[in-house]
């Protein structure tokens, strides 16, 4: 991955009171450093949809355990209101000493090979999703349709970016039961 690879940190969710500020869904381990006024943020979103291409932190906050964040080019509710599912991406460059070998960004994990502890195929990881007690790998599997899988290390014990695999160690049923076809 090149230095200066964007990398999400966060997902923006619904809008939050009437000065502009969102909720957001975390993708960083490290909120409070990514999270400093003044940070300029490249945004991902769906196209037409009017977002800037970036965003410049005005405030920061957390509120009953959920994050939320007010930002200089959007002023009230409405304008917060057209940013849903925006997604907030900084440079790797801009994350110096975040190379500690703990947690994994969205991007990095989409693509790979899923694959059981004895190496045969189970599917491919498609996304990410953040949650608030654990985090979830949505996996495309191969006998098709979709399933989540905890991203704990009990459950998905390696990760293996440069040989493009995770290895799922799920429990029996595990697949089927959050199966989606």
């Amino acid at each position: 991955m090149a230095p200066t690879d964007p990398r999400v940190v966060a997902r923006i969710g619904k809008a939050h009171g009437l000065r502009g500020e969102v909720t957001v869904q975390l993708h960083t381990d490290d909120p409070e450093a990514r999270f400093e006024i003044g940070t300029a943020f490249e945004t991902e979103a769906a196209p037409g949809s009017g977002v800037p291409r970036a965003l410049t932190l005005r405030s920061t906050r957390v509120h009953n355990g959920i994050w939320l964040l007010a930002f200089e080019e959007i002023p009230d509710r409405t304008g917060a209101e057209s940013l849903r599912g925006t997604r907030l991406l900084l440079d790797v460059a801009e994350e110096a000493g975040d190379d500690d070998g703990e947690g994994w960004y969205e991007s990095e994990l989409v693509g790979l090979a899923a694959v059981d502890p004895a190496g045969e195929a189970i599917g491919t990881v498609e996304a990410l999703e953040t949650g608030a007690a654990q985090d979830l790998l949505v996996l495309s599997l191969a006998g098709g349709g979709r399933a989540w899988v905890p991203f704990v290390e009990a459950i998905v014990p390696e990760v293996d970016t440069e040989a493009g695999r995770v290895v799922v160690d799920a429990p029996p049923g595990l697949l089927e039961l959050n199966l989606e076809r």
